[in-house]
């Protein structure tokens, strides 16, 4: 496996010692992981249940702005990956409950700590962008988070 490393290179290991992975290395299962988490969705998805488990369509309106499918792959993905626990009861109509397993939790508590952090500091952000624009000669309405031009 091209992510697996030494012990002495790499603090990642597990507690045994056995493997270590490395996001940056291709092939690595924990570079899509680390996707599914911090795409937009992923990461909305993760900290909007660790307010509370509920319901999809709780869901998809808390998470505003996302669609149906997008929503549904989204919770998907964190099923497999062992974030999200999906539950569905056997009433009429059928119900399907999300909840954030233990790993889940703690992922999405870090999110949090980094969402209340940008929010924190968003004046700062706004004043920086308004600098940026201001030497480049753009306005307001350019795009925002894209790569170079």
């Amino acid at each position: 496996m091209e992510c697996e490393r030494t012990a002495a290179s790499h603090p990642a290991e597990d507690t045994a010692g056995d493997l270590a992975f490395d996001v940056f290395a291709r092939a690595c299962p924990s570079r899509a992981t680390l996707e599914h988490i911090t795409g937009k969705w992923g990461g909305l998805t993760l900290t909007a249940l660790a307010e509370s488990g509920c319901r999809f369509n709780e869901l998809r309106r808390r998470v505003d702005g996302v669609s149906e499918k997008m929503l549904s792959q989204t919770l998907h993905a964190l099923e497999r990956d062992g974030l999200v626990h999906r539950e569905a009861q056997p009433v009429n109509p059928p119900r399907v409950d999300y909840r954030l397993t233990p790993l889940g939790q703690a992922v999405a508590e870090r999110l949090l700590a980094l969402i209340h952090l940008v929010e924190g500091r968003m004046p700062e952000v706004l004043s920086a962008r308004e600098a940026y624009d201001g030497r480049r000669g753009e306005s307001a309405e350019a795009p925002t988070g894209r790569g170079g031009r």
